[in-house]
């Protein structure tokens, strides 16, 4: 688990922040803006991709790798917006203290309300479902994402993890695989990634996949549809 010591708040090209690991030497959203990049690659071309052909009133987000929780807000954000009633899910093994979330001050991106109730209810999240409002829930689930198992089955999978160089084992055939067992038929996986074994790991498990563009400093990013 990391140490208070090892994480700092370091501001993206954009004026977000994010988190810095000292000892991976790794950020957890991109340094070229994680405000852009949570938008672009998780909730544009994630949730607002599934949602655009479809007319509901309810979705399932399941992220692997919450870390500071910015892609749950902007999604928590726009649903309750929409009235879309949301469950999501976080898969996140070694939790940020609520002091570095709060410190990652995310207020002017999102409502106040939308923080506040973020900030109050992310202790509880990481042991409960939590309803943080009329439309929409959030669990925190603090276990390692190899072993976590649920009935629950989600529209769209926001995965998340750090880079396969620091991260080797969130990149596998069997991981991937483990992962896509949660998605409905119909559903989206998107990362901000795209490699070549990725691709054909999607393939080998029948996914639809994609070379979207990626969001500041990359070219391309992939999403997959299950068939």
């Amino acid at each position: 688990m990391s140490k208070p010591e090892e994480l700092k708040i370091v501001t993206t090209a954009d004026g977000s922040k994010t988190v810095y690991h000292t000892i991976i030497q790794e950020n957890y959203h991109s340094r070229n803006g994680a405000l852009q990049e949570s938008n672009h690659v998780f909730l544009n071309s994630g949730l607002r991709y599934y949602l655009a052909d479809k007319i509901t009133s309810q979705v399932a987000v399941l992220e692997v790798g919450f870390g500071t929780g910015l892609n749950f807000l902007l999604t928590q954000d726009f649903c309750t917006g929409k009235e879309i009633t949301l469950h999501y899910v976080g898969l996140e093994a070694y939790p940020l203290s609520l002091d570095l979330i709060k410190a990652a001050d995310y207020q002017q991106w999102v409502s106040a309300n939308t923080w506040a109730l973020f900030q109050a209810n992310y202790e509880k999240a990481l042991t409960e479902n939590v309803m943080l409002n009329d439309f929409c829930s959030l669990h925190i689930a603090a276990i390692d994402a190899h072993i976590y198992q649920t009935d629950l089955r989600f529209d769209v999978i926001y995965f998340d993890a750090f880079a396969s160089a620091n991260q080797p084992e969130m990149w596998t055939k069997d991981f991937i695989t483990h992962i896509l067992s949660f998605l409905k038929s119909g559903g989206v996986f998107v990362t901000y990634a795209i490699t070549g074994d990725l691709k054909r790991i999607m393939k080998s498990q029948g996914m639809k996949i994609e070379k979207a563009p990626g969001a500041a400093g990359k070219r391309e990013m992939l999403r997959a549809v299950k068939p």
